[in-house]
C-alpha cells in the first residue's frame, strides 16, 4: 500500500499535536520535521522520525516528501507556503491563512500555479459535534435559522507554550501586531467565522468591538457581529482572558435551537497523554483533519476547508477590523450621551 510521505514544519504547541497524530496514520508516513528548536527535534527523533532539520528549506528539498503540514507563526506562512508550492508539495496550513488578504492571495496564487492542494487547518470542520449540528441546520430540523452565538474564550498566548526551562514563557512574536495580523479576533475568531460560514454561507457585513484588557498592541478580546447573505446574524465572542476555556456555538431557528461545544481537557492530563503518544479526545478532530488531507492526496479530491475558504475568512476579519470600535470607547460614548 502506498503511504503518502509527509513533512512537518513547526513543532510548537499545535505542531506537537500534529506530530503525534501523523504517527498514527496508516496511509501516510512522517518522513521529516523542521524546527529551530533542537530540543523539539530531539523529541521527534525519540518518537521515530528519521530526518530532522533546523531549516525548513532543506526539508522541502527532500524529493520523497509529497506534502507538508505547516504549523509556523502566522508571519511566516506566506514565505513557507510559497516555498512549499514551488517544490510541488501539497500543503496543510494552520489557520489563519495569513496575516492579511494580500498575503493570502499570494499563497493561493502559488498553490494554483504549481497545482498543489491547499487546505487550512480548522479542526471544527472535522469534529462530529459540529458536523451533527450542521446536519440539523441543513435538514430543517431547527426551521429557518435567525441567530447564532459562537464563543471561543481561553487563555490564548498566556498559556505556557514554551519549552521547559525557557526564560521566555511566550514567544515574542505573539505580542507584535505586525507579526500576528491582529489579536484574539484573527486568532480565535478565525475558527468561529469559518464555522459559521460553513453553516450559513457568505458574510455580507461585519463589525468588530475590540477590547484591550492587558494594554497590548492587539486586542485581547473581541465581539464580532456578522450578517450573512441568507439573512442570518451571528455574534462571535472571543478572548484570551480566561484560564478556563469555553468553545461553543448556539443556533436559534424558527422551529427550535441546538448547540455544540468542544472544550479542551485538563492541561496536565493532556501533557501526560501526549507523552504516551495518545491523542486526547479534544484533539481527535486534528487527527481527522490530517487523515482527510492525506486521503485527498491519495484519492485526488479538494480537501476542506480550502485555501479559498481561508481567504474568505480573512476578508471578513479585515472588514470587522475596518469597522471596529474599541470597547472602552463605546462605553465612554454611552456615558457622554
Amino acid at each position: 500500500m502506498h503511504r503518502v510521505k509527509l513533512g512537518l514544519i513547526g513543532l510548537g504547541y499545535i505542531g506537537k499535536i500534529h506530530l503525534i497524530n501523523c504517527l498514527k496514520l496508516q496511509n501516510a508516513q512522517l518522513v521529516a520535521v523542521a524546527d529551530v528548536s533542537k530540543k523539539a527535534l530531539n523529541d521527534a527523533k525519540k518518537l521515530g522520525v528519521a530526518e530532522t532539520y533546523t531549516d525548513y528549506h532543506e526539508l522541502l528539498n527532500n524529493k520523497d516528501i509529497e506534502a507538508v503540514i505547516i504549523a509556523l507563526p502566522t508571519h511566516l506562512h506566506v514565505e513557507c507556503a510559497k516555498a512549499a508550492a514551488e517544490k510541488h508539495k501539497h500543503i496543510l496550513l494552520e489557520k489563519p491563512l495569513a496575516r492579511n488578504t494580500n498575503e493570502g492571495e499570494e499563497i493561493l496564487f502559488a498553490a494554483r500555479r504549481y497545482n498543489v492542494k491547499l487546505m487550512i487547518g480548522h479542526s471544527a470542520r472535522h469534529n462530529d459535534v459540529y458536523k451533527n449540528l450542521k446536519k440539523k441546520i441543513e435538514t430543517g430540523e431547527l426551521g429557518e435559522i435567525q441567530i447564532a452565538y459562537a464563543i471561543n474564550i481561553g487563555s490564548g498566548p498566556f498559556m505556557h507554550r514554551a519549552e521547559a526551562g525557557s526564560p521566555k514563557p511566550v514567544p515574542d512574536w505573539w505580542w507584535k501586531r505586525d507579526l500576528t495580523g491582529g489579536g484574539a479576533l484573527i486568532d480565535l475568531g478565525s475558527h468561529m467565522i469559518n464555522l459559521t460560514r460553513w453553516y450559513f454561507g457568505e458574510v455580507i457585513d461585519a463589525k468588530g468591538y475590540l477590547g484591550y484588557r492587558y494594554n497590548l498592541e492587539q486586542e485581547d478580546h473581541a465581539i464580532c457581529v456578522l450578517k450573512f447573505g441568507n439573512g442570518q446574524v451571528a455574534i462571535i465572542n472571543v478572548g484570551w482572558f480566561s484560564q478556563k476555556s469555553n468553545i461553543k456555538i448556539e443556533v436559534y431557528g424558527t422551529a427550535g435551537h441546538a448547540s455544540a461545544s468542544s472544550n479542551p481537557p485538563n492541561k496536565i492530563i493532556t501533557a501526560l497523554q501526549l507523552m504516551l503518544r495518545r491523542t486526547p479526545i479534544f484533539y481527535v478532530p486534528y487527527l481527522n483533519e490530517i487523515q482527510h488531507f492525506v486521503d485527498s492526496i491519495e484519492k485526488d479530491f479538494q480537501p476542506q476547508p480550502s485555501g479559498e475558504d481561508g481567504l474568505r475568512d480573512l476578508e471578513v476579519i479585515e472588514k470587522a477590523y475596518k469597522n471596529a470600535i474599541k470597547l472602552n470607547e463605546a462605553s465612554r460614548g454611552k456615558l457622554e450621551a
